[in-house]
Formats: structure tokens, C-alpha cells, sequence
């Protein structure tokens, strides 16, 4: 076990590397000179003094060689220092501790809608002996999967704001303006995660373990949960670790059509305005908790399969 651990801790590590290492190359190579944006110049450089955007251009680094700047940005990272962003000249920290609280309680409730309305749909899915029942359950998940995130949020935003008037429309006021977000945020993640768990239950309920079970006499909702539930969800498992990448991701388009302040509205104006720091700063935070959930993810394998391990050691013993 120990060594198990050990080596998603080192996978973890090198995921936050990769994830830093690509985005400070990417924004490196776009077009456009953030110093510029800065100073309120745009492209226009010549509307400021060059003297003037030197100076910044030395303050925050950006007249060094890349690779100097590369390893200047990671050595400060590593001790949690980002600098300050580039287009407000706050600390990159103030401004990630300021919207990330937003965004981690959207994708948090986002993800439980999605966990328990996909994995409700799957287990009635695959209960139900009604053929044209599960067959239109079953039909749900492709058609969430398939449809825009923002498309969404715009119809949930006529329908349960313009019209019914239950739910604000924008803004961060408390519960009730939250529904709506995680709701559009959960939709497709929960069609997935229903599309997956659906498979995984179909093909346990065939085994030969769910045979000895109703066998023995054990009834059909007990089989159902307790037996193939419990090893179909391995799979579903692991699609709801990569997820977490997935709902953080649309946060930056639902904290836009919501307009929410949160981590996905900082990411498009740092974007925007080729605020490396800042970029730099939401990269790290955004992979350290997509890392945080998988690791999570990877330790509970083996509360649920035991086997994980026996096999993960006995490969290494073998390597």
C-alpha cells in the first residue's frame, strides 16, 4: 500500500509540472506583448514611453531569455508565490484567494448534482424490467452529453428566471443563485457519468458472482446495490475524477453566462489580457485540485478492490 501511494504522489507531482511547464509555453508563443496591455497602450506601443515600458518590461521579467524566465517563474512557484498579475498589479495569491471559493463551490455542487442525478439514472435504468422504460432512460445520457454547455444554461436562464421567476439570473446571491450554474455545469458531466455507470452495470449483472448472489437468495434491489453496484462503479469512479478537469474547465463558460465572480472569470480576462502570472497562477491551482481529486480517487480504489494493490506491487516486483 505504501508503495502504491507513494507512486500516485510522484504521478501528481509530475501532472502539476506538465500542466505548468505547457501553459507558460503556450502563452509564451501568443502573439501580442502583455506589458503593452498594461500600460493601456494595446498594440499601439507608441502611444507610451518607451522608457516607461522597458521599466515594466524589467519589473516583471519579460527582458529575460525564456528559459531564465521559465525557471525564475517555477522557482517561485514552488514556494507559492506567483507575483502579481500583470494587468491589475494585485499579488496573483489575493486575487486566486478571492475567486476561488466561488468557483470551488460551484464545481462542488455541480459535481454532486452530476454524481446523483447520473448515477440515479443509471441504477433505475438498469433495474427497471421495462424494456421501453430503460431504453428511454437510456436515451438520455448521448443527448446531454451532445448539448453546448452554454446552450443550457441560456434555456435554464428563460425558463426558471425570465418566466418562472424562481432563480436570479446572474450574480453570486446565495443559494438560490447557485442552482442554476451547477445545474448547466452538471448536465453533461452527469450524462456521462450515467453512460458510463450504465455499461459498467449491464456487464456486472452478466457475472457469475450476481448468479451465486441471486442463487443464495439474495432479492434483486440487494444484488442490484450491494453486488454489481459496488464493482460497476470502479469505472464510473474514474470518469468522475477526470470530471473535476472538466467542471473546471466550464466554469469559465457558465461563470460567464451567469455573470459570476469566480476562478473561470479571472482565467478569460488573464487570458485576454496575456497576464502570464495570473495564467500561471490559475494553471497550478486548477491542476493542483484536479490532481488533489484523482489522487483521492486512486486511494479509494482499493477500499473497493482490494486487488488494485496486490496487482500494482506484484507488476512492480516484476519490473
Amino acid at each position: 500500500m505504501r508503495r502504491y501511494v507513494i507512486k500516485r504522489l510522484v504521478q501528481a507531482v509530475g501532472v502539476l509540472w506538465a500542466a505548468y511547464t505547457v501553459s507558460f509555453l503556450v502563452l509564451d508563443f501568443l502573439p501580442g506583448d502583455p506589458v503593452s496591455a498594461m500600460a493601456g497602450a494595446g498594440m499601439d506601443t507608441g502611444q507610451v514611453d518607451p522608457a516607461q515600458l522597458a521599466e515594466l518590461r524589467h519589473e516583471y521579467g519579460f527582458d529575460k531569455p525564456v528559459l531564465v524566465q521559465y525557471a525564475e517563474y517555477l522557482g517561485r512557484a514552488v514556494r507559492g508565490d506567483f507575483g502579481d498579475a500583470v494587468s491589475t498589479g494585485r499579488p496573483v495569491t489575493s486575487t486566486l484567494a478571492d475567486a476561488l471559493p466561488q468557483t470551488l463551490q460551484l464545481t462542488g455542487a455541480a459535481l454532486l448534482l452530476a454524481v446523483v442525478l447520473g448515477g440515479g439514472l443509471a441504477v433505475v435504468a438498469t433495474y427497471t424490467s421495462r424494456r421501453w422504460l430503460r431504453q428511454l432512460l437510456l436515451s438520455l445520457p448521448p443527448l446531454g452529453v451532445s448539448v453546448p454547455t452554454f446552450w443550457v444554461g441560456l434555456l435554464l436562464v428563460e425558463a426558471f428566471s425570465f418566466k418562472l421567476h424562481w432563480f436570479p439570473a446572474f450574480g453570486n446571491d446565495g443559494l438560490k443563485g447557485l442552482v442554476l450554474p451547477a445545474l448547466t455545469l452538471a448536465v453533461p458531466t452527469g450524462a456521462l457519468v450515467a453512460q458510463v455507470l450504465a455499461k459498467s452495470l449491464l456487464t456486472a449483472l452478466d457475472q457469475a458472482y450476481v448468479e451465486t448472489a441471486r442463487a443464495k437468495g439474495a432479492g434483486r434491489w440487494r444484488v442490484h446495490l450491494r453486488h454489481a453496484l459496488r464493482n460497476a462503479s470502479l469505472p464510473a469512479l474514474t470518469v468522475g475524477g477526470l470530471l473535476v478537469g472538466q467542471l473546471i474547465a466550464g466554469s469559465v463558460v457558465v461563470e460567464t453566462v451567469f455573470s459570476r465572480d469566480g476562478l473561470g472569470r479571472v482565467t478569460a480576462g488573464a487570458v485576454t489580457t496575456q497576464d502570464i502570472p495570473l495564467v500561471q497562477g490559475v494553471v497550478v491551482v486548477g491542476a493542483l485540485i484536479f490532481v488533489a481529486t484523482n489522487l483521492l480517487v486512486d486511494l479509494v480504489y482499493p477500499l473497493l478492490d482490494p486487488r488494485i494493490v496486490v496487482a500494482s506491487e506484484r507488476k512492480a516486483s516484476f519490473a
